[in-house]
């Protein structure tokens, strides 16, 4: 029975590990659908969480993430086995590409390949922005705290994990003083 737990978190993030071209960004709308939505392993806040989290630590979101759903589902073996269950297909799968890649790269319909596939990640990408934004961005101080991160992004050259600390600096400030209740509406 225990086995059978450990090999259904395997293979749950290994779907989405192979389902998954452009990075670990392009993996948080498949991660959405297969963790959040068909398995219902994680609520939305959490992999919200997950997200923030695995945004402002070294690594992939998506591989992050992942050690954090199993290690909730399964202890630290669970986390061990979710990881491995991430990483495997893109392991396989960047074997066989660096076996063949160089011979390729240069054919007009492996660039234009890869020129629609970057397209095709940006809508992915976009699709889960707009779905968490929906569940994040509450109030007025949610959506103030989404611009003031939003604009410091494009004209602050910072790391990730600079915004992260100051959302979550603004959001524990505006509890303190009372403007927020606990999770974020006033």
């Amino acid at each position: 029975m225990r086995l059978k737990e450990y090999w259904e978190l395997f293979t749950a993030f290994a779907r989405v590990g192979s389902m998954t071209f452009g990075g670990g960004a392009a993996m948080l709308p498949i991660l959405q659908r297969e963790i959040l939505e068909r398995r219902k392993w994680v609520t939305e806040e959490e992999l919200l969480d997950y997200y923030a989290i695995g945004q402002c630590t070294p690594g992939i979101i998506a591989v992050n993430a992942a050690t954090f759903v199993g290690r909730k589902r399964k202890g630290i073996p669970g986390g061990i086995v979710a990881t491995a269950g991430m990483i495997f297909p893109s392991l396989v799968i960047i074997l066989i590409l660096a076996a063949i890649i160089s011979s390729v790269s240069d054919m007009a319909v492996v660039q234009n390949a890869f020129a629609g596939i970057r397209v095709c990640v940006c809508v992915q990408i976009f699709n889960a922005v707009v779905r968490l934004a929906k569940k994040s961005v509450v109030d007025v101080w949610t959506a103030l705290i989404f611009a003031a991160v939003f604009l410091m992004n494009i004209f602050l050259p910072l790391s990730p994990a600079w915004y992260v600390l100051f959302a979550a600096g603004a959001g524990i400030l505006l509890h303190t003083l009372g403007i927020v209740k606990k999770g974020g509406a006033a």
